[in-house]
């Protein structure tokens, strides 16, 4: 009998300890894939200040980078924070689950649980909601500004468009905008695809009075060159604007100028699957020196690009990749 209830006792401890050690190394890795996209932002923001002092760094999702953990209530990440600039969000009141529908409750405040820990921080925060009912593009930029946001209700999830609506820009006006804090409203519009040419989408940019325009280096294939921001940096009514350029950093996108096509049958080591989501887009491994090399650090690197043609700053897109290796 105590023979039989020492090995139970044994076996329940051992279980115990086998299911600790996986919880251990679960949040381990949990906090290095997190470290490691923070590492890299960090990397992106100096060496892009180090070319242009004034040089906004914005980040889009992966909002848990803000505390060392990645939990609400953790310890404030600081050397992250002094990295950037502003946080880009999306889906935070419409489109998490569908376009034009509310976001869950637990989701909405999960985010902003974060995102007012980057505000604190005289963060930015851009919020893109994914809605294009009028009453939920007027609730979101209600919404958005009660919680001290700057939004974009974006009617196509392609962000290839002007939406229509409202007439009036949220929040129009004739100030000067030369830093984040200032922006009260902006576009997002990095798909050219509904632009047959380069001088219709410039046009359809020049003829806004939005504060801030978050677009793509390229229309199409072709990178926009200085001489083209120059037609845009000023709003319609004369005023300048920020003008902030695209670039994903968690996935490598087939269509960009730095694809191999030996890639397609041989990729690299650093790449891993396709987004099933989005087709053409594939995991990184985002913290691999090769593949780092292509987004900074170099005159060829895409960074570099972003900043010869004149950009104010760089819009990063799927910080969140360390979600997919968690």
């Amino acid at each position: 009998m105590k023979k039989a209830l020492l090995l139970s006792l044994i076996t329940t401890i051992t279980l115990f300890t086998s299911c600790r050690k996986d919880h251990i190394e679960e949040e381990t890795a949990d906090i290095v894939y997190k470290e490691r996209m923070r590492t890299f932002v960090i990397g992106i923001s100096d060496y892009a200040k180090a070319n242009q002092n004034d040089f906004f760094i914005i980040p889009q999702n992966g909002i848990e980078l803000v505390t060392t953990s990645g939990e609400a209530d953790g310890e404030v990440n600081i050397p992250y924070l002094n990295a950037i600039d502003g946080h880009g969000q999306e889906d935070l009141f419409y489109g998490y689950d569908n376009d034009d529908e509310p976001t869950p409750s637990v989701d909405n405040q999960y985010l902003k649980s974060f995102l007012d820990v980057s505000k604190a921080y005289e963060n930015t925060i851009l919020v893109t909601d994914y809605c294009f009912t009028i009453s939920h593009m007027e609730d979101s930029y209600t919404v958005n500004q009660q919680n001290g946001y700057i939004s974009f209700a974006a009617d196509h999830r392609e962000l290839d468009n002007v939406p229509s609506f409202p007439s009036s820009i949220h929040n129009e006006n004739t100030n000067t905008i030369s830093q984040l804090s200032q922006v009260q409203n902006f576009l997002y519009l990095i798909s050219p695809d509904g632009f047959a040419f380069k001088s219709q989408y410039l046009n359809a940019i020049a003829n806004t009075n939005y504060d801030l325009v978050i677009m793509d280096l390229f229309f199409h294939d072709i990178a926009l060159t200085e001489e083209d921001l120059n037609t845009i940096k000023t709003k319609a009514n004369g005023a300048d604007r920020l003008l902030i350029s695209y670039m994903s950093i968690g996935e490598a996108e087939d269509y960009r100028y730095y694809w191999n096509s030996d890639w397609n049958t041989n990729p690299p080591a650093w790449m891993d699957g396709e987004n099933p989501d989005w087709e053409g887009n594939f995991k990184v491994k985002y913290w691999d020196p090769e593949w780092q090399a292509i987004i900074f650090g170099n005159q060829e690197s895409y960074l570099k690009k972003i900043v010869d043609a004149g950009f104010d700053g760089v819009y990063l897109d799927i910080i969140d990749a360390f979600d997919y290796y968690e």
